[in-house]
């Protein structure tokens, strides 16, 4: 049976009820639903945030700047629920006025720096800390390259492809082929670009990496979606080595969990406000002690 036809108004009207799992935090305008300051700890960098694939993005490079022994780049990570709307309060739409995840305060200077869109704040703490952004003009503008394709191409997956195959209230053929024929053919993208070269933007680990890992490294690796099978991740082989051996890093095995609030106990960490915390607070740790 072909999908129904949809013929649209002359005006569109909004459905607050129009289903969906996200149904309940969409909407057509912009701006706060409610006043809510937001916590500020004693660290240079205030980070408000989730550990979905753009979260992720940044505690990665947190984690892997204080691996170096960056030292000023000591950080709160405070736990935003976007499904319970925190992203709309006041406090974090100041930061954010697009009221996405992650959003950052550099406190770091007079006034404090807002920076939000994860591929900013990369590009930003790449730029203050001189890491993971190669000085040398051709590599820097091949690493820029991929930071954006990753911005540019992620919508489709995540938009397109992740929201039609597990996220609609129903599933329709046209949309979920449409997407899928898209988010192949960027996987295909990529795994002729690391058939060259160990790392995405040649033969060093970049922020292009931390970009690209949580969305299509988890992807291949069927964290995301669940849809590995119906991909058939396992033939994309260089996108797949590439994705083990990001997932090995310890900067990233610690990034991963922070501001996660879902899945193994021992696999969330909340908040984060210092290196012990990877040990001593994680939720199995405190519902134990609880």
């Amino acid at each position: 049976m072909s999908d129904p036809t949809y013929t649209p108004p002359n005006v569109w009207k909004w459905d607050p009820d129009n289903g969906g799992k996200f149904a309940n935090i969409n909407r057509p305008i912009a701006g706060p639903t409610h006043d809510k300051g937001l916590p500020v700890g004693e660290h240079p960098f205030q980070l408000y945030s989730l550990a979905t694939p753009n979260g992720v993005k940044a505690t990665v490079m947190f984690e892997e700047l204080l691996e170096l022994g960056i030292e000023g780049a000591e950080y709160d990570a405070w736990l935003i629920r976007i499904t319970e709307g925190d992203q709309f309060g006041s406090g974090f739409v100041t930061i954010n006025p697009n009221s996405k995840i992650p959003a950052m305060l550099d406190r770091s200077v007079e006034p404090a720096i807002r920076v939000f869109e994860s591929g900013s704040i990369l590009f930003y703490l790449a730029e203050k800390f001189n890491a993971f952004l190669p000085k040398d003009p051709a590599k820097r503008a091949e690493t820029m390259n991929w930071l954006f394709w990753q911005m540019g191409s992620a919508p489709f997956l995540g938009g397109g492809f992740g929201h039609f195959f597990a996220y609609a209230p129903e599933k329709y053929e046209y949309p979920i082929n449409r997407y899928t024929m898209e988010v192949k053919r960027q996987l295909d993208v990529l795994d002729r670009q690391l058939a060259e070269n160990p790392y995405i933007a040649g033969d060093e680990y970049t922020i292009a990496d931390m970009a690209i890992w949580p969305w299509y490294g988890a992807l291949v690796k069927n964290m995301v979606y669940e849809a590995a099978e119906f991909l058939e991740a396992h033939t994309y082989t260089n996108v797949t080595r590439w994705a083990d051996e990001v997932a090995c890093r310890p900067a990233v095995r610690r990034g991963r969990i922070v501001n996660k609030a879902w899945g193994d106990l021992a696999s969330q960490l909340h908040e984060r406000h210092d290196a012990s915390d990877f040990e001593h607070r994680t939720q199995d740790k405190l519902e134990s002690q609880a």
